[in-house]
């Protein structure tokens, strides 16, 4: 039997529930949603965030991030590329104490994203032409942070949602670089398999450090990983 993490352990403690259940035999459904949603019921970062009143547990993984890496500060203004359903910003609205008041977050995301205060939510798909202006105007200023969990449907073709998946972090990361003021922190989801030569190559090229981060909530059995790169240089390098 497989011993169960530190955190897995926490995580189970706060849900108050036996972590082990299982979909009625008498339901018909496919082998990979009845596995999907056993996984779901069994995870503790599911029952965890539940029991806190977050969105989704990827609020757990920028936590565990953030704790270790130390990128979300009071009065960083922040956009979030890809934020439904909202787990990120609450979690970047507690540590920023962005407010209605002085909303520091802009969050955007093709899918609904039910409100939230102290941010500003667009539903909107960011590969339209007029959504990074749309969101920098909303901010008032360049961002300290450009976060981005975006992730393309997948096909079910391993190496297509591969390639799907990296476009859209190419794509953060070249906004990134466009956007953020000297100082500032890009992180992104990607997955295994290889991050482009040419993404890595352009990130060392335009910040200090650059590494992949597998977050503690993150599942061992999932391929995807998280790039941070931390203290933009600036763009006077690009003249």
């Amino acid at each position: 039997m497989k011993k169960k993490s530190g955190s897995e352990r926490r995580a189970a403690s706060v849900s108050g529930r036996s972590i082990n259940a299982h979909v009625k035999k008498g339901q018909k459904l496919k082998p990979s949603s009845r596995r999907w949603i056993e996984r779901q019921l069994n995870d503790p970062y599911v029952q965890r965030a539940k029991a806190e009143g977050m969105r989704s547990r990827a609020a757990y993984k920028l936590i565990e991030i953030d704790d270790k890496h130390k990128i979300l500060k009071k009065g960083s203004k922040i956009i979030d590329l890809g934020a439904a359903p909202g787990g990120w910003c609450q979690v970047a609205v507690n540590r920023c104490g962005s407010s209605d008041e002085n909303k520091s977050i802009v969050a955007i995301d093709f899918l609904e994203m039910d409100q939230m205060p102290g941010v500003h939510v667009f539903q909107k798909d960011f590969l339209d032409d007029d959504a990074p202006d749309a969101l920098i105007e909303a901010l008032g200023a360049e961002p300290d942070i450009v976060m981005s969990d975006m992730a393309a449907p997948t096909v079910g073709h391993k190496n297509t949602d591969h390639m799907r998946t990296m476009y859209l972090v190419e794509v953060a990361a070249d906004f990134a670089i466009k956007v953020l003021k000297p100082g500032g922190h890009f992180l992104a989801k990607t997955f295994q398999g290889g991050t482009e030569k040419a993404l890595l190559d352009l990130l060392k090229a335009n910040f200090k450090t650059v590494a992949h981060i597998k977050p503690p909530s993150s599942r061992s059995e999932s391929v995807e990983l998280y790039l941070l790169a931390k203290n933009f240089k600036g763009k006077a390098q690009d003249a």
